[in-house]
């Protein structure tokens, strides 16, 4: 028996790290895969917090000590029950919130410009000038709404207000030092956007907040984008708005069922759509698997976590 740390891979996404994690020093199992033995010695968890892990199957790990979560999200991890069960949680802490912003603001100018569209008419033969005689609105003097201001809804923020976009937010906690206005609920802050950026932190809170009413308030003139989670959204009432013309775009990296059926929006209008690719780079990628790595160093050393989830 090796006196080497077991951890567990529990998500199949995440089954080619296991050479970069054994590199660190450990024994790695694949939870699908493992034997009672390596049930009973595991003592961590490697995991991208968007996959959920049911408290049933984490019972069966008795000496399981950390859920290590190289995204920023945790959603798929019941914090308050790992921690009555003596399990720490982590998580990667703004480490891509640059990559995400990014392809927030990408997304926006894709959908708000016909970026897309055109790409599909020049490729398509049908360039034709009636097209350039039909333009759409610019983005200077507009206003960009941000739900969430966290490091991601705040690098989204920064990025928009070059372009000349008047920035507001809207959060469930006040943040002082914010330099910019927090509306009074998400609603108010849907009404007064003309783009309306869903960066927050996905939890059982905020299952569909951005609801059919939210959407409306966006209006048939107004765009949605969604960098955040799928269930943040309540997607049916997203695609049925868009078809009826209730809203006017959609640009989503995230979708309430990943992969998300290409059938659900073959006939949908006025979308862009990326398959959740705005949290992973090159750049970004290695920090939050390092990140990881340097917690359950410290984990199994008895020091400090690096980035622990907040408590709350």
């Amino acid at each position: 028996m090796s006196d080497k740390p077991l951890v567990l891979i529990c998500y199949d996404l995440l089954t080619p790290m296991k050479g970069a994690i054994e590199a660190q020093g450990y024994e790695v199992a694949l939870g699908w895969e493992m034997t009672p033995e390596q049930a009973a010695q595991a003592r961590a968890i490697v995991h991208a917090g968007e996959h959920r892990l049911d408290p049933d199957f984490l019972l069966g790990l008795p000496n399981l000590e950390l859920i290590a979560n190289v995204s920023a999200g945790y959603d798929g991890v019941d914090v308050p029950w790992c921690r009555a069960h003596g399990i720490e949680v982590t998580h990667s802490a703004g480490l891509n919130a640059d990559d995400v912003a990014d392809q927030a603001i990408g997304l926006m100018i894709a959908a708000w410009r016909n970026i897309v569209v055109g790409d599909a008419q020049v490729k398509g033969g049908r360039w034709n000038n009636q097209a350039r005689l039909r333009p759409g609105p610019g983005l200077k003097g507009k206003t960009l709404g941000v739900m969430g201001l966290g490091y991601i809804g705040e690098a989204v923020a920064l990025r928009a207000e070059p372009f000349g976009l008047n920035v507001a937010w809207w959060g469930p906690n006040p943040k002082p030092e914010a330099r910019w206005p927090r509306a009074d609920s998400l609603l108010a802050l849907a009404q007064a956007s003309d783009i309306l950026v869903v960066a927050c932190r996905a939890d059982a809170s905020n299952a569909k907040a951005v609801s059919k009413a939210v959407i409306e308030a966006v209006g048939p003139n107004g765009l949605i984008v969604n960098v955040s989670r799928g269930s943040v959204i309540d997607e049916d009432a997203l695609i049925a708005a868009l078809k009826d013309g209730r809203l006017g775009r959609a640009a989503l990296d995230v979708f309430a069922q990943e992969p998300t059926p290409p059938e659900r929006w073959a006939d949908v209008p006025n979308t862009v759509l990326t398959p959740h690719t705005a949290g992973g780079t090159t750049d970004s990628l290695p920090q939050m698997f390092g990140q990881a790595f340097e917690n359950m160093r410290r984990q199994f050393a008895r020091e400090p976590l690096l980035s622990p989830v907040a408590a709350g």
